[in-house]
């Protein structure tokens, strides 16, 4: 490991060389507050009974996948260096009135020290609105991050950042390749956990996303990686309680974009009745008006993305499908699918048809011209913001700005009902 791809960084014992020891600041691992014990990485309480290696020493299990902290041991953090400043912006595409309101919006919040929430509706180009505060902090020689709680987006905001911005970006989440430091880095919100006062600008996007929302382990971790007079932005589609709060109490300047970026507005969910769909399924069939459903738009030949709420349904509906479908070219995806990464992207290509997904792609990414249906969308599973963000996997790009967007259900719950009813009021805020 180079000393510089230490800068910024929280190192466990095992981490450290003898070049190292002479420029790192000792940090107990495991520190006294109010009385108890707690976790200087991610900030957990120590359990003194379960978490115990002897009489004297402690150790914590929450971070324990980032190495072992013990309350006999120490942390060592590596002070952050500034970047040489450069141009690396090379977008080329222009932003609209709206967008460019919030974009200058985010630039005086960063001249005025000042947090920043962007409150705007799935499709309103909430990546594009960040380039130019990005650009500016990394032209100052400045340190960004990008992070965000779910590797899908991680991975689509890597993808478009590293086309639109000329500086090398580092991509970090679980299985990504070792660090290398940049002055962009793009990070699960889980990788947070790893830095130490690092950050000039940290960026957290999808922030009422789980595992991130009401995570205090997550939170803790955004606040070691920012620099004391660093400034934190928050992007979402669905703010959080926390979030209003902070804004109410004017903590936070929120910078609200209820339209889309194309335009029109947010394609509203029609609710259309299904029974016995899981009984269906798991007997190796698809419920009539399913099906019909799915034959009726086939004939479109537009990429559909059908939703389930668990990864053993999802399964046994692909397979149900492929019978049903030998035509089509089928795929799923869950959390724990390894070649997830390379279907997600075959459904983008159109080479696969149609894509079962769990809630692993209900936010962060884009398909052109997609279609799509929840199926049992009176799940527990699927909470509002959850409806809310798979519906704005709809009707996202220019080519196609309108789309099927259904849900499938023997019943009509309360998530089901309040997400269409925040859809036609954003609708509304925007002027339709």
């Amino acid at each position: 490991m180079k000393i510089e791809d230490t800068y910024g960084r929280l190192l466990t014992k095992s981490q450290m060389t003898d070049d190292l020891y002479k420029i790192a600041q000792e940090i107990p691992a495991i520190e006294k507050q109010n009385g108890a014990n707690v976790c200087f990485r991610c900030g957990s309480v120590i359990d003194q009974k379960l978490w115990r290696l002897s009489e004297d020493v402690l150790y914590c299990r929450a971070c324990i996948q980032l190495g072992r902290l013990r309350s006999d041991q120490k942390l060592y953090a590596i002070a952050q260096q500034d970047f040489e400043g450069q141009e690396v912006l090379n977008w080329k595409g222009t932003l609209t009135s709206y967008q460019q309101e919030v974009s200058d919006g985010l630039i005086q919040a960063v001249k005025g020290n000042k947090n920043a929430l962007v409150h705007a509706v799935t499709g309103a180009g909430k990546t594009e609105m960040m380039y130019q505060v990005v650009a500016n902090s990394i032209k100052n020689g400045k340190a960004v991050c990008i992070a965000t709680p779910r590797i899908d987006v991680c991975i689509e905001l890597y993808r478009r950042m590293k086309e639109d911005f000329s500086c090398p970006i580092s991509l970090l989440h679980g299985e990504s390749e070792p660090y290398f430091r940049t002055p962009l880095v793009i990070a699960t919100t889980h990788q947070l956990l790893k830095f130490y006062k690092a950050f000039d600008l940290l960026i957290i996007d999808e922030v009422d996303a789980f595992p991130y929302v009401d995570n205090p382990v997550l939170y803790k971790a955004a606040q070691n990686a920012i620099k004391k007079e660093g400034n934190t932005l928050y992007l979402t589609a669905t703010s959080t309680d926390e979030l209003d709060k902070k804004v109410k109490k004017k903590e936070v300047s929120r910078y609200s974009l209820p339209r889309r970026f194309h335009g029109n507005p947010l394609v509203v969910p029609e609710i259309k009745w299904v029974s016995k769909i899981r009984q269906k399924i798991e007997k190796g069939k698809i419920p009539h008006d399913l099906l019909q459903l799915i034959k009726q738009q086939r004939q479109t030949t537009y990429p559909l993305l059908l939703f389930v709420s668990e990864i053993e349904l999802g399964k046994q509906l692909k397979d149900v499908l492929t019978k049903y479908f030998p035509k089509e070219k089928l795929g799923f995806v869950s959390s724990k699918t390894e070649d997830r990464l390379r279907i997600v992207e075959e459904f983008r290509n159109r080479e696969v048809s149609i894509l079962v997904s769990t809630t692993i792609l209900e936010r962060g990414v884009t398909f052109p011209l997609v279609d799509v249906f929840v199926i049992e969308s009176n799940h527990c599973l699927f909470t509002k913001s959850t409806l809310v963000q798979i519906s704005g996997r709809v009707g996202r790009s220019k080519e196609r700005p309108t789309g099927q967007l259904l849900f499938l259900a023997d019943g009509n719950t309360k998530a089901m009902k309040n997400a269409v009813k925040e859809i036609k009021e954003m609708n509304q805020e925007a002027g339709f």
